[in-house]
């Protein structure tokens, strides 16, 4: 009792501001892994003093994403029977789906309406224009109000870092972007199996979904919108421009924009881009001279924001 008092004071103390998190991930980060506590115990913990549901959702998602890995044997079969949230907390590791019910029973500890979606995400280039043949992912939505708009999304298994191309090493790297995140943008980026929880503008099918560009992490940080070309395939000529343009909505000041071409051995330096940035969207044209067909990367502050294919011809 003590202990729980003692946590509601420091949590409550913190004065949080409305979508501010900087005090509600302190916390969570100095409660720890808590190895020795049981699920319910670790969500009561993290989320203690504090009656404000979005930032209980930020505390459970914070303390999910930086303490399960995701577990890439698993995921590269595609099995699901270890999905189960004690599982996953005693593991320490699980597939997208684990982390997604884990996240809702912690929620639901914490009297927090969530769900778990289940749908598609494009793991890289080469499944562009090829629709996986079963589900592949899964995150969450959550509901703060009474109206639709106040479902939000977020997706704890993207947060807690990356997989290889192999799908056999996992490297850890929380990007805080993947919670309640932009509708629009996490629709360019995640579809799902009910069309009921698009929740926003994007793809009216899994085929025009599969057709996108591939989205980067540098996206969820730039707040990136429905970019130009909209389609991931790009068929030009050698003597003809490309225009790109990224909308995006964070704000921030873009120091430089670059193209990497090519990839393996192929791979080519980054080479910058003359762009411009106003109005809320980067703008640049480039001409691609060598007739091929290729991925192209587009870096924003040396940060991957979006992959196309390009096909060259003369």
């Amino acid at each position: 009792m003590l202990l729980t008092c003692f946590i509601a004071a420091v949590f409550c103390s913190s004065s949080f501001a409305q979508n501010d998190y900087g005090a509600a991930d302190k916390f969570v980060e100095k409660q720890g892994s808590m190895d020795s506590l049981n699920l319910a115990q670790i969500a009561k913990r993290i989320t203690a003093g504090s009656t404000d549901k979005e930032q209980q959702s930020r505390a459970i998602f914070f303390w999910i994403s930086n303490n399960i890995a995701l577990d890439p044997k698993a995921i590269k079969i595609n099995d699901q029977r270890k999905s189960l949230p004690e599982d996953v907390v005693k593991l320490r590791k699980g597939t997208a789906l684990g982390f997604a019910k884990l996240f809702q029973e912690m929620a639901s500890i914490a009297n927090i309406r969530c769900l778990v979606v289940d749908g598609y995400i494009r793991s890289g280039i080469d499944e562009l224009n090829s629709p996986a043949d079963e589900i592949n992912h899964s995150w969450n939505v959550v509901q703060l109000g009474l109206s639709p708009d106040t479902w939000h999304v977020l997706d704890a298994a993207k947060a807690a870092g990356t997989m290889d191309k192999k799908m056999t090493v996992f490297t850890k790297k929380f990007t805080t972007g993947y919670f309640f995140t932009d509708k629009t943008l996490f629709n360019l980026d995640h579809y799902a199996d009910n069309d009921a929880w698009q929740l926003g503008p994007g793809p009216k099918s899994i085929k025009e979904f599969y057709a996108l560009p591939i989205i980067g992490p540098a996206a969820y940080e730039y707040v990136l919108k429905k970019p130009t070309p909209a389609t991931g395939y790009i068929k030009t000529k050698s003597k003809a421009k490309v225009s790109f343009t990224l909308p995006i909505s964070s704000g921030a000041t873009i120091e430089n924009v670059s193209l990497i071409i090519g990839d393996g051995k192929k791979m080519q330096k980054p080479e910058p881009m003359n762009f411009s940035s106003n109005g809320g969207a980067i703008t640049f044209s480039y001409q691609f001279k060598t007739e091929d067909t290729y991925p192209v990367k587009i870096l924003v502050d040396e940060k991957m924001i979006l992959e196309y294919m390009v096909e060259v011809s003369e």
